[in-house]
């Protein structure tokens, strides 16, 4: 079956806000195995996968949501970097949702979920994840789409005790609760292991079918997913999300600290994927790529910002982001041959274009690794 993908803005309802809890069988045609309608998060992870994959083994009509954040790590990274090329490109939700035949609508987030990542009610976890805010954020717009589309029930994948922060067993109740999903939240993984829901309660879905997992191992996981038959899928143990990694969380937290304000646009949370960043002045910093592909994506970025490359030799693009006067620009120069591959040349002829246009060619001897102070690195090197 083939896959549909649905992407534009988000429609909002007006709605009362009620208990859906008293709403039990009393309409006996509508709990008729087939006759309801379940949305799943679709992460592109095997827990969503099978989490949906054992609501539609049910004869539950299923469809998807994607949630577009900016902050995930596939179709970005993995397309950009050429040395990522002998790996398989794809968007793993969509994939995924070919997979089980179901359709998947791509919802765009971005300037709605900047409020989770920079004032998060519930804090972060290990570096910038607002892991719990986030699942409540994400629940509670499948169950604004549910609404407008008459839905029934939202699926997702959680597991209890997988996620320290969302998905331990005293958190999965705020999420209920704070999404306004109550009991129409429905954890097909580790239901049995929670009090029975209203799909559950009501017999649209039969509770035996579901899974007590619990705890950090992916062992139960992957061996439901060897019963479905499912070989192939994004490797279990990562996560999806840059916040939750502490390179990408460091250079965040750099921007922030250096504008003096907590606020992002989708171009910065873009160019914090890629490259080495670098801040040899507390002004400005570089961003040098590290391969063909960074170098092409980086060239896309050079009409708004001071861009340096190497032409003697073989080397990166660079991005120079904040102010610089001429002796801050021999010095980024000098810091983008060390790069190249004259690293080992007594010196190096750079182009440098500064943002109103002006070029100009400097012969500059490269820095030296010991030249270059560990402090001057953002994140990773």
């Amino acid at each position: 079956m083939p896959v549909f993908a649905h992407i534009g803005d988000f429609h909002y309802l007006c709605i009362i806000c009620y208990d859906y809890r008293p709403l039990l069988d009393n309409h006996a045609d509508k709990n008729m195995p087939g006759n309801h309608k379940a949305v799943a998060l679709i992460s592109g992870g095997l827990d969503s996968m099978l989490a949906t994959k054992v609501i539609l083994e049910q004869g539950i009509h299923v469809e998807g949501i994607n949630f577009f954040t900016g902050f995930c790590v596939e179709g970005h990274t993995h397309a950009i970097r050429k040395k990522s090329h002998s790996q398989p490109k794809r968007n793993n939700a969509l994939w995924v949702a070919e997979q089980l035949g179901i359709k998947l609508h791509f919802i765009d987030v971005i300037d709605e979920y900047k409020g989770i990542v920079i004032n998060p009610k519930h804090g972060y976890g290990a570096n910038m994840n607002p892991c719990l805010d986030c699942k409540g954020f994400m629940v509670k717009k499948a169950k604004q789409w549910m609404e407008e589309h008459r839905f029934d029930f939202i699926i997702t994948g959680e597991v209890m005790g997988q996620r320290p922060m969302s998905q331990r067993k005293n958190a999965m109740p705020i999420v209920a609760r704070e999404s306004g999903a109550y009991d129409r939240l429905l954890r097909p993984l580790c239901a049995r292991l929670l009090t029975p829901t209203l799909p559950e309660r009501a017999g649209w879905v039969d509770r035996e079918q579901l899974f007590d997992f619990s705890g950090r191992s992916r062992k139960p996981q992957m061996a439901l997913a060897r019963q479905y038959g499912i070989n192939d899928y994004a490797q279990p143990a990562g996560g999806c999300c840059f916040l939750t990694n502490e390179h990408y969380a460091a250079k965040l937290s750099d921007l922030w600290l250096t504008r003096g304000r907590k606020e992002y646009e989708l171009e910065d949370i873009m160019l914090l994927k890629v490259g080495r960043h670098l801040r040899p002045r507390p002004y400005f910093k570089l961003i040098i790529g590290r391969e063909e592909g960074e170098n092409n994506f980086l060239n896309g970025y050079r009409q708004r910002y001071t861009h340096i490359r190497t032409l003697s030799h073989e080397g990166p693009t660079a991005l120079l982001e904040g102010h610089a006067d001429n002796t801050d620009l021999k010095l980024a120069a000098q810091v983008v041959a060390r790069f190249s591959q004259g690293r080992m040349a007594p010196s190096v002829k750079v182009h440098v274009t500064v943002t109103n246009g002006e070029t100009r060619t400097l012969d500059v001897v490269p820095l030296s690794n010991n030249e270059i102070p560990a402090s001057w690195y953002i994140g990773a090197a």
